[in-house]
């Protein structure tokens, strides 16, 4: 049967630029494994959060991983298909997504054709109910490229910084120049839509700084989830904020302050990956403020134990670059609609700002699903 399969990635580019380093990346499976990704050039599963503190996290290196050497190398879970999708993982095809099911524990490579796309330097989030592929879910590569489209311009000054996140299929903007410190900008994915109020997160003592700093997703067993994680460049907080209630919980800034961290959030952890590659979690439990305000953070053991963290910066290893599955060629895109439905969703941003240009862009293509 031949099936339309639409894998949309929205992306806002603003003319970016970053410096390449090592990028080992972090992830959980949906069992809520924790997966650590060219640490020590390997790859581990440290196991369940009741694990983290004693042993040894489990090799899972296998064939046809990236090397884990690109600029701004990120993973995300695509929740319907246990399946970790990266991307820039490979400075040698920037512009390739990597996949790894975390079932099979087997990697494919998916091309991409960019067009006037810079794929070296962006920062994505991946949209979670629209992870649909009509009858089949995309846990490897396919064999036809995908590419991405021009769609329209996005709402925000040239100089912006992007932090983003999401929730119930929003993408919500903090540090958004003319937005009041606590508030968020929103974008509405399914719709294509720039909401052109903010949306206030007030907390019970304090507020979310205008700044820059990074996001993660808090999921939930099933559902979309209800609540993210911003963590300042200061380490000074976390805060949570629910977007079902508009409010912010103000919780232990992690013990370790450093603006090149990287986070990834379960159901119950928020994880940091500092730039040393060293692990550390904070928990969390979305019914129980109190023992959030209590909550400190914590190092990842038995990962610790398998990759010792380095004193600089991460070295990236690897089996080197895979070749990508499929021809990249420019193909049509009439099947995509606006709202991005029964595709795999993202919203992309820069990781840095040189020029005034911004706009948005999707990614789009057709598979046969059997």
């Amino acid at each position: 049967m031949f099936s339309p399969l639409l894998l949309t990635i929205v992306a806002l580019f603003l003319s970016s630029f970053t410096s390449v380093r090592a990028s080992p990346c972090v992830a959980f499976d949906i069992n809520w494994n924790l997966l650590a990704f060219g640490l020590d050039g390997k790859d581990w599963n440290a196991g369940t959060q009741n694990t983290w503190a004693t042993g040894t996290a489990a090799d899972i290196t296998a064939s046809g991983r990236p090397p884990f050497d690109g600029a701004n190398t990120t993973c995300f879970l695509s929740q319907y298909t246990n399946a970790v999708y990266v991307t820039n993982g490979d400075k040698s095809s920037p512009s390739s997504i990597h996949i790894y099911d975390a079932t099979a524990k087997s990697w494919s490579v998916q091309a991409v054709t960019t067009g006037s796309f810079d794929p070296a330097s962006f920062n994505a989030i991946l949209d979670h109910d629209t992870n649909l592929f009509y009858m089949g879910l995309l846990k490897a590569a396919n064999a036809t490229a995908l590419q991405w489209v021009d769609v329209e311009q996005a709402p925000y000054p040239s100089g912006y910084q992007p932090v983003m996140a999401l929730a119930q299929n929003h993408v919500f903007f903090l540090n958004v120049p003319g937005v009041a410190a606590g508030s968020a900008a929103i974008y509405v994915i399914h719709f294509n839509y720039f909401q052109p109020q903010a949306q206030p997160f007030p907390a019970s003592s304090g507020s979310i700084p205008a700044t820059h700093g990074q996001t993660a997703s808090f999921f939930q067993d099933s559902g979309v989830q209800q609540a993210f994680a911003f963590v300042p460049d200061d380490g000074s907080a976390t805060y949570v904020l629910n977007v079902e209630t508009n409010t912010t919980q103000i919780l232990a800034g992690p013990s370790t302050k450093d603006p090149g961290a990287t986070y990834f959030a379960s159901t119950t952890s928020l994880v940091q990956l500092d730039s040393k590659g060293v692990v550390s979690y904070l928990p969390f439990n979305a019914n129980d403020t109190t023992a959030n305000a209590a909550a400190k953070w914590s190092p990842v053991v038995n990962l610790a134990n398998a990759a010792p963290p380095t004193s600089g910066t991460p070295t990236a290893t690897g089996t080197g670059s895979s070749a990508p599955s499929g021809t990249a060629k420019t193909t049509s895109n009439s099947s995509t609609n606006s709202s991005g439905s029964n595709g795999a969703s993202a919203l992309v941003a820069p990781g840095g700002v040189l020029g005034g240009f911004v706009s948005a862009a999707m990614l789009a293509c057709a598979a046969v699903l059997f």
